[in-house]
């Protein structure tokens, strides 16, 4: 295995993360919560921006543009599609255009954040980027392995199956679904690792030990700990080092003490600190494209647990986008100097 400061010295030093390093930042809304049950997800997005999300991204050097939310107009009906994906036409229908919107943002920014949102919707944002980019690899950080067929789903909602659409050797289980027809599979099931584990079905246990798809729970993390789990994911699924990135970040991978405002919070989870960590070292790779940051739901806390829940979210992306615990130094810094009249005034107090 090499040591993850290798990938990253790599990484830093290759061309391709010099074109990708801080420069223009695009973000866009999804606002979107009919791929599960409950409502108040589709107001994540603009939870999200009210904490100064654009503000703290222009102080980290980034030429920012917010686009806005996704145009939501002039979709099917809820309650319309396959009997095993719920309302799957409407679902789709958001999916396409989100993959869309990823691919045409992307050749005009270094680095997309993705608002959501219920986690569905990243079935659409991969997708773009795939599209854009097909030399790319996703790490998943999660409670849950969103990984079901419609078929092996006890729910039935499409938050839980947004990967199966996407990976190649999965589509026997797949079938045809309503509203998914335009889906291109373009995800090696290879490329794709999880973080944060805790709540998986056995279905999706099974396609993850048959495909030897790289994951790990919250039991190695407690284990092995965050630094040396990212080592061997980035050695397993990036191990050049030339690997564009997305990272799909739920914020119910976090412990519902740090954010307690999700749809199906599950105890157990990373701490603040190791969330910061995954963004952190994913950022200083210099070849993390796209991010997500899906399942805030406003809806389901109170003023206080909003306020924890969107405050890690907006911390995670300023991680994902060069801010630093230890502190960071803007390019142009330079140390001040006393004025003539401070010098002055300290001279005589010398005397």
């Amino acid at each position: 295995m090499q040591p993850l400061r290798k990938l990253l010295s790599v990484c830093v030093l290759s061309p391709a993360s010099k074109r990708l390093y801080h420069k223009n930042l695009g973000i866009i809304g999804v606002p979107f919560c009919h791929g599960q049950g409950k409502s108040g997800a589709d107001k994540g997005p603009e939870a999200i921006r009210a904490a100064d999300l654009v503000k703290k991204m222009n102080n980290l050097e980034w030429n920012v543009k917010d686009y806005g939310n996704l145009d939501m107009n002039e979709l099917p009906s809820p309650n319309v599609g396959h009997p095993a994906v719920k309302n799957s036409r409407l679902v789709g229908s958001v999916l396409r255009r989100v993959s869309h919107a990823v691919q045409e943002l992307m050749s005009d920014n270094d680095m997309l954040l993705v608002l959501g949102g219920d986690h569905s919707i990243s079935c659409g944002s991969v997708h773009g980027h795939l599209m854009r980019q097909p030399r790319s690899c996703v790490i998943w950080v999660d409670a849950h392995a969103d990984i079901n067929t419609p078929h092996s789903s006890f729910s039935g909602n499409a938050h839980g199956m947004p990967l199966s659409f996407l990976i190649p050797v999965l589509q026997q289980h797949v079938g045809k679904i309503d509203g998914f027809e335009w889906v291109r599979p373009c995800l090696s099931h290879q490329s794709l690792a999880y973080i944060g584990l805790r709540d998986v079905d056995p279905g999706e246990r099974y396609i993850m030990e048959k495909l030897g798809i790289k994951n790990y729970s919250m039991g190695e993390v407690d284990r092995q700990g965050i630094s040396r789990i990212l080592e061997e994911i980035l050695d397993s699924i990036n191990s050049r080092g030339d690997k564009s990135i997305h990272l799909s970040f739920d914020i119910d991978s976090l412990d519902p003490v740090f954010a307690p405002s999700t749809g199906t919070p599950v105890p157990g989870g990373l701490n603040i600190r190791e969330g910061l960590y995954i963004a952190e070292e994913l950022s200083a790779t210099g070849m993390l494209r796209v991010v997500d940051m899906v399942e805030v739901n406003p809806k389901l806390g109170n003023e206080a647990q909003n306020s924890i829940t969107v405050n890690s979210a907006v911390s995670i992306l300023a991680s994902c986008c060069g801010q630093r615990r230890r502190g960071t130094v803007p390019s142009k810094y330079a140390l001040p100097k006393p004025s003539d009249e401070q010098i002055e005034v300290g001279a005589k107090s010398a005397s």
